[in-house]
């Protein structure tokens, strides 16, 4: 048995990966690691986390099985005999029909992405056949199988032994031709939460594709493990979770404390459960609540410490989301989107002629929805390391008062009229006009550092010329 080292290679097939396996021997025979997570990682591999092992033993020279394209991700190697293995792109796009095939030993495995079509036939018995697949079967599952003739003109599979003389099934004489072939659509991508601020911006900016389907409460409620568990994730490859309980100070009273754990923390943690079973990446939105406020700016390493219920709920969620490794959590401050906002709120007073007092003691900057969309269609896209990322808008920090000075001056009021107070000074009077004691503490600092994401290839607005662009001007 010749020995070999632990190797990645590529084929004219998008994803599908040749691997190269040491098999060390001697007169007794032979030993290797079939499956081995962290050196295959390492080595380029995808995280296959297989849940099921299939072995296909096979008896005599030139039985021969397939085309079969399964809604699944595979790792296909054998433990013992030789077979000559046929992939042929079945997916959906530019590599639609694309053919590749060699011979699998001992020492070479394959992983087949889902999509492409797989095959195989016996040339050394017996030959024992194994697969990792990261999904169960389910007769569901067989339905969504695509299938191709093992003759078909166009992939050309030169096999070894002709197939009037090779072993095969009927259904398999009888799969249909590549022109006769209906593409394997992509996954689907999920957006829960799609009537909030940023469900909407994605929504919009995902209006022109037909694989982007955006979900509500009444269609599913995180905070409720019935709708999740009745809901339908099969379908989808990538969730993006917009949902969340944004209420900060009604999350301080004993009912919204319940409804903020239930959606932030749980709600996020069945989600990032059903992208583990589904083998999706999860996108999830995060909050500066998490930090305490009181480092002038803030990086991803840095340790949470939320200071109130919501921002508690917050940090949880992340933790749980976390638990999956094919995430991005995306942790933002002070969103502006469609809809009542603070933007609108100063534009409006600023028009009707009143003059605010506005915090002057919270500092941070803007980030806006469409923003947010554009930074998860980057992560999506450029899919860089896991983990969290932060966005807003770049530029100089301003306070809760300097932005509203920055809204008046942008719509041709005097920007003085902007008077300055405290947090403490604000809610103080907040609860003599509504008799509402359910405050909860605002971190000082949210300033996020952005460092990470421009590492990645996005470039985040300027806070001034996207609250200008925001406001139409």
């Amino acid at each position: 048995m010749q020995l070999s080292e632990l190797a990645i290679r590529s084929t004219p097939i998008p994803g599908l990966l040749v691997v190269d396996l040491p098999v060390h021997g001697d007169s007794r025979g032979w030993f290797k690691e079939n499956w081995q997570r962290e050196k295959m990682i390492a080595a380029g591999l995808p995280d296959l986390g297989p849940v099921q092992n299939n072995v296909s033993f096979n008896q005599a020279v030139g039985v021969t099985r397939g085309i079969h394209a399964e809604p699944w991700n595979k790792f296909v190697s054998v433990a013992t005999g030789k077979v000559f293995g046929a992939w042929v792109d079945l997916r959906q796009g530019p590599a639609f029909g694309t053919a590749f095939w060699c011979e699998i030993t001992p020492e070479v495995a394959v992983y087949v992405p889902r999509g492409v079509g797989n095959a195989f036939q016996t040339v050394e018995a017996p030959a024992a056949y194994s697969y990792l697949v990261d999904a169960h079967w389910t007769e569901t599952a067989q339905s969504e199988y695509t299938f191709l003739n093992l003759a078909d003109e166009t992939a050309a599979v030169p096999w070894p032994i002709p197939l009037e003389r090779a072993e095969l099934s009927a259904k398999d004489l009888a799969h249909p031709r590549l022109a006769e072939v209906t593409p394997v659509a992509p996954r689907r991508t999920l957006v829960v939460g799609a009537n909030g601020q940023v469900g909407r911006a994605l929504m919009e900016r995902w209006a022109s594709r037909g694989d982007v389907d955006g979900v509500g409460r009444e269609q599913l409620e995180i905070a409720d493990p019935d709708s999740v568990a009745d809901f339908d994730f099969s379908p989808y490859g990538t969730i993006v979770n917009a949902a969340a309980y944004t209420a900060v100070d009604l999350a301080e009273t004993p009912e919204g404390r319940r409804s903020a754990w239930a959606t932030n923390a749980f709600g996020a943690q069945r989600l990032a459960q059903a992208a583990r079973e589904q083998r999706a990446v999860l996108v999830h939105f995060s909050s500066d609540y998490v930090y305490d406020g009181t480092i002038a700016e803030h990086t991803e390493r840095e340790s949470v410490a939320p200071l109130g219920v919501y921002g508690q709920t917050k940090a949880a969620g992340d933790a749980l989301v976390a638990t999956w490794q094919d995430h991005y959590i995306v942790r933002t401050s002070w969103v502006v989107g469609e809809g009542k906002n603070f933007v609108r709120t100063m534009a409006s007073l600023a028009e009707r002629g009143v003059d605010p007092a506005v915090v002057d003691d919270q500092i941070g900057r803007l980030t806006f929805a469409d923003d947010l969309a554009a930074v998860t269609e980057h992560l999506l896209r450029v899919r860089p390391e896991p983990g969290v990322y932060h966005l807003s808008t770049e530029g100089e920090p301003l306070s809760w008062a300097g932005i509203a000075r920055n809204v008046f001056a942008a719509t041709g009021h005097d920007p003085e009229r902007v008077s300055a107070t405290s947090t403490a000074e604000f809610y103080a009077a907040q609860e003599r006009a509504e008799g509402d004691g359910t405050i909860s503490p605002r971190p000082r600092s949210s300033v996020l550092d952005l460092s990470r994401i421009r590492a990645t290839g996005f470039a985040p607005r300027d806070q001034i010329v996207a609250l200008r662009a925001y406001l139409g001007l």
